[in-house]
């Protein structure tokens, strides 16, 4: 059983090295997931991953991986000897995913597929050229990651029923996108409040601004694992 507070991952969507250490210094022992993504990643961030892990915290990096075969091998594989315990890839394709299983080779790196991005909906699918449901093309995305030998998946709280009915009780998934009950949505096309989030099937939640631009990130993020513990509470 996933302890409540080790549910919470939180993004260190900050533009510098420096930010992240001040917040994360902030944060203390109230959390031990950390999301580093794209921002942070240009700004010198992979050498954080590292450094946060031997401090014992959970490095979720947030790449996002999509190229061809080979990249993908060997970007993965680089990230499994960072010792981050979570890597994204986008699930468009079976050999971008059977790429990324590859490069992890025997190493603890968990693989997530990277489903639908949380803030977009319906229209912006067509946009893509994609005219099938939304629930529908995260399923089968969270399916080809499956059968790649994938982890688990990013999927929102909306979806994550039908992917864990699909999927299994062993198949992670991590829902970004998820806001306090009471606070804007922001960019957030498909939010839902952490408690939702966790009785619709989550394991792990993703949170940035709530607690990142929070006056006291520290209580902000006690707050989340509070509602965490809610929704365990009511799962069946």
């Amino acid at each position: 059983m996933i302890a409540a507070k080790d549910r919470l991952i939180v993004a260190l969507d900050v533009p510098s090295v420096d930010e992240a250490t001040s917040l994360v210094a902030k944060l203390g022992d109230s959390v031990s997931g950390l999301k580093i993504g794209l921002e942070l990643l240009f700004a010198g961030g992979f050498n954080l991953v590292r450094a946060l892990g031997d401090q014992g915290h959970d490095i979720f990096l947030d790449a996002k991986l999509l190229d061809i075969e080979a990249t993908v091998e060997r970007a993965t594989a680089a990230t499994a000897r960072s010792g981050a315990r979570f890597l994204t890839v986008h699930a468009l394709d079976a050999k971008t995913l059977t790429a990324a299983v590859r490069g992890r080779g025997d190493s603890n790196l968990k693989l997530l597929g990277v489903t639908v991005l949380t803030n977009l909906a319906a229209p912006d699918l067509i946009e893509q050229g994609i005219d099938h449901p939304l629930p529908e093309i995260v399923l089968h995305r969270a399916m080809l990651a499956r059968r790649a030998g994938f982890d688990g998946v990013i999927a929102s709280g909306h979806e994550a029923k039908v992917v864990r009915e699909a999927a299994g009780a062993d198949f992670l998934i991590v829902t970004p996108g998820v806001r306090p009950r009471g606070s804007d949505a922001q960019d957030q096309a498909r939010a839902m409040i952490p408690a939702e989030a966790i009785v619709a099937g989550a394991d792990y939640l993703v949170v940035g601004r709530p607690i990142t631009r929070a006056a006291d990130p520290r209580a902000a993020a006690d707050a989340i694992v509070g509602e965490i513990s809610q929704g365990l509470a009511q799962r069946p």
